[in-house]
């Protein structure tokens, strides 16, 4: 595996790239990877270009900045260096640990592989996921909109958990069929949104400008409403015409697993068209007896379309779960699309042999003492080595330096060092309050 990141052109303080200065460093990577690439060939061997979205080179930054674009051509650039070389056992991932980065990156990446006529394939994978049900919400949330796009020939679920409980999920997740891809829509309705960066659909107000959820759990939060409260909403069956002047405060979209959810873009694009500015609810309806097969399900619907900026509420029915039940996933999944945040977000790696102190644990721990801060990203890393890069955008970080050591973060800014492992979470903790982030639950 290349991770054109780090291959040659490390992180510097370099703020600007001279054309010429560009080109010599793509000489450089062209001259230390051809060697590579003949002993692979040889042996034939494969290899994975992987594209991290927490270590993209200062070269690409420069040019592309920090975003899906940038993750894309760092990995195009190898692509074509491999071309030249007439090397093609390739394959491809783009893993971030934000979805919307990750799904928007893998589809710019696959259409300019479209526009070369390069045919390699993708693996798929949200990056520093987490653990328990929120890392495989987040999974599943990234992995499941990428294969109703037809994309994706691998996956992973990387979680904060032994190796071997990343697998039954996944298992999951690659038994969700789509039917069909949600550009397959249909001669006169074209799409007519950008499906490579996220650009809220434009609304008029309605309750609160975050998703909503419609619930009848007696502890909602105040964003959220009743179902009595969606009378006055128009149901649209898949079949119907749209005509937005019948309708008085919005649309219910009602999606059950007969009615193939990536239809409904045909409805999305007239409404686009129409320049219509009606809320609509997702209702999902499902039948899954199975805890974890109904919320990757869901996650994987409510994402396909939260990614691209179609969801003002969301509506999960399902008659085997009780309403706290739908309603506490409902905000997980919200959050996993990066619409709404209830709880601090994690960005945790899973383990590997550079990780020298109980990581599974330790998250667990931090978890129960900061969740409620919903308004921070904390980052749970194993190693100095690749943690830094992968929690670029986390408030705080934490960070194994060596065998039960720790180094604390703010931002990108290390603040301590070296800290036993008995004492860090507290002076993690400590460093919050410091910093006047903390909020008593």
């Amino acid at each position: 595996r290349i991770n054109p990141g780090n291959y040659i052109d490390k992180k510097t303080d370099k703020q600007h790239y001279s054309e010429k200065e560009y080109q010599m460093v793509m000489e450089k990577i062209a001259e230390r990877l051809y060697p590579l690439l003949c002993i692979c060939k040889q042996n034939g061997t494969a290899i994975r270009i992987g594209t991290n979205h927490g270590s993209l080179s200062q070269r690409i930054v420069n040019r592309y900045g920090n975003t899906p674009l940038g993750m894309a051509m760092s990995a195009m650039e190898f692509v074509a260096m491999c071309n030249h070389f007439g090397f093609h056992n390739l394959v491809l991932s783009m893993k971030a640990s934000n979805t919307k980065v990750m799904i928007q990156s893998v589809r710019l990446l696959v259409a300019m592989l479209d526009q070369k006529g390069w045919n390699y394939p993708l693996h798929l994978g949200v990056t520093e996921a987490g653990n328990e049900e929120y890392g495989r919400i987040k999974s599943a949330a990234g992995i499941l909109p990428l294969l109703a796009d037809g994309i994706g020939d691998t996956i992973r679920v990387s979680l904060t958990e032994a190796p071997e409980k990343e697998i039954p999920f996944a298992q999951i997740l690659v038994e969700r069929k789509y039917k069909s891809a949600i550009y397959n829509l249909s001669e006169d309705v074209k799409i007519n949104y950008n499906p490579y960066t996220y650009t809220k659909r434009e609304t008029k107000n309605f309750y609160a400008n975050i998703p909503f959820i419609v619930s009848d759990y007696t502890q909602r939060e105040r964003e959220d409403i009743s179902i009595k409260e969606v009378d006055s909403f128009q149901y649209i069956k898949l079949t119907d015409i749209i005509n937005p002047s019948h309708v008085k405060k919005g649309f219910i979209f009602e999606v059950d697993e007969k009615n193939e959810l990536n239809h409904w873009r045909k409805h999305l694009c007239t409404l686009n068209c129409l320049q219509d500015k009606h809320p609509i609810i997702w209702k999902f309806i499902y039948q899954d007896k199975e805890w974890s097969s109904f919320f990757a399900k869901a996650s994987g619907d409510i994402a396909s379309l939260a990614i691209d900026g179609f969801v003002d509420g969301i509506w999960l029915i399902n008659k085997n779960f009780s309403d706290e039940k739908l309603y506490n996933v409902s905000l997980k999944i919200l959050q996993a699309c990066g619409s709404r945040f209830s709880s601090a977000e994690y960005i945790a790696c899973p383990s590997c042999g550079r990780t020298q102190y109980n990581i599974e644990d330790v998250l667990k721990k931090i978890k129960e003492k900061t969740s409620h801060l919903r308004n921070l990203k904390i980052g749970v890393m194993g190693c100095i080595v690749n943690g830094p890069g992968e929690m670029a955008d986390a408030d705080y970080g934490f960070v194994g330096s060596g065998k039960g050591k720790i180094c604390l973060y703010k931002g990108q800014k290390q603040l301590m060092s070296n800290i036993d492992e008995q004492i860090a979470i507290d002076t993690l903790i400590e460093l919050i309050k410091a910093n006047g982030d903390w909020v008593e639950k």
